[in-house]
């Protein structure tokens, strides 16, 4: 019921302080004033502040309401199927931390990457979380469109594949990264640069080979696919691709890696040709990892602002839940280039 004529009694019991009345002193829509009066949810603490402020300047009191009931709130389902190791690691205590920060219960799974788990279709009839925040999900575009029409709140952080639109993403300017290594290496003189990349379906592996590549068109250079290749970004990737890249006939003089591991990988592969660094072969990484300061050389590598990550998804996932529209769906975060010892001029013939 609207309460148009709800009274909030005087000091001294004299008339009445209609809703109405309140509404016109604050500015506020009666039904705004009327759930401020009945404790009802949707209503932000400016407007319960203010309608406090005038009835306390129209000298009357609130009228007697039921207590507001504190609603259950169904914990927030943060999904990472991979190994919690580095990047995956940060990023997911991150996210929990600025969750927990929030007030707001976590559910974790994570080290599934199976796509045929039919995960988050499920998600909606079970109502067991109150919304989702999905680190570089498997699954297929058309579940996170299943999830949007079915209104599920959720947040994709670091996007595997692009995403359906209207959905909320959040990840590194991988771009950027990627195109600030190369001119830090085109800098130091190198021009035959090789790239070990992620999988070649990955979204990030993608941006950041476009961001090789149009550094290398800014110093009027094409790109050689036979410098370039794809895999697991993992060590033994890095061993791999690595090997192959330095058995060329003309080998390249520097190596950008898809990450960290990838990188000590080439390291591997260089040390097993009794190649040094940076005095032979540089070699740079990706994610500034804490293996990127246990090699030697350490590593120069591009930081990912995980813990920004971790805290904007949060904020972006919480207004989804509290129903606030976003200007913004798609946000990149800056990335940093960190040098160190592993990079250097490229090496006389």
């Amino acid at each position: 019921m609207e309460q148009d004529d709800v009274s909030v009694r005087g000091a001294a019991g004299r008339g009445r302080v209609t809703v109405r009345a309140i509404a016109a002193e604050t500015g506020l829509s009666i039904a705004t004033v009327s759930r401020v009066i009945n404790a009802q949810d949707q209503v932000s603490e400016s407007a319960r502040r203010r309608v406090q402020e005038a009835i306390d300047g129209l000298g009357g009191r609130a009228p007697a309401t039921r207590p507001r009931q504190p609603k259950a709130e169904l914990p927030v389902l943060v999904r990472c199927p991979y190994k919690l190791s580095d990047y995956f690691g940060a990023l997911v205590t991150a996210v929990a931390e600025a969750l927990a920060a929030a007030g707001r219960r976590v559910l974790l799974d994570v080290g599934d990457s199976r796509v045929d788990a039919p995960v988050l279709r499920e998600l909606p009839a079970a109502r067991e979380t109150s919304g989702a925040i999905l680190i570089l999900p498997p699954e297929p575009a058309e579940d996170l469109r299943f999830l949007q029409t079915r209104r599920y709140p959720l947040v994709v952080v670091d996007p595997r594949t692009p995403v359906p639109r209207g959905v909320v993403s959040i990840a590194s300017a991988h771009t950027a990264g990627a195109r600030a290594v190369t001119r830090h290496l085109l800098d130091l003189g190198h021009r035959r640069i090789g790239v070990i990349s992620g999988f070649e379906d990955w979204l990030s592996g993608s941006d950041r080979l476009a961001g090789h590549l149009a550094a290398l068109s800014e110093a009027g250079l094409l790109g050689d696919s036979r410098l370039l290749r794809y895999g697991e970004p993992a060590i033994h990737t890095g061993v791999r691709a690595g090997g192959e890249l330095l058995d060329l006939p003309d080998r390249p003089t520097a190596i950008a890696c898809f990450n960290d591991k990838v990188a000590v990988g080439v390291y591997q592969a260089a040390a097993e040709r009794g190649l040094g660094i940076p005095a032979d072969l540089s070699v740079t990484g990706f994610d500034d990892s804490e293996i990127s300061q246990a090699t030697a050389p350490m590593l120069t590598t591009v930081r990912q602002p995980l813990d920004e990550l971790g805290r904007i998804a949060v904020t972006m996932l919480t207004r989804l839940l509290e129903r606030q529209a976003l200007d913004a769906l798609h946000l990149e975060l800056a990335t940093e280039l960190v040098v160190r010892g592993s990079t250097g001029p490229v090496p006389p013939r």
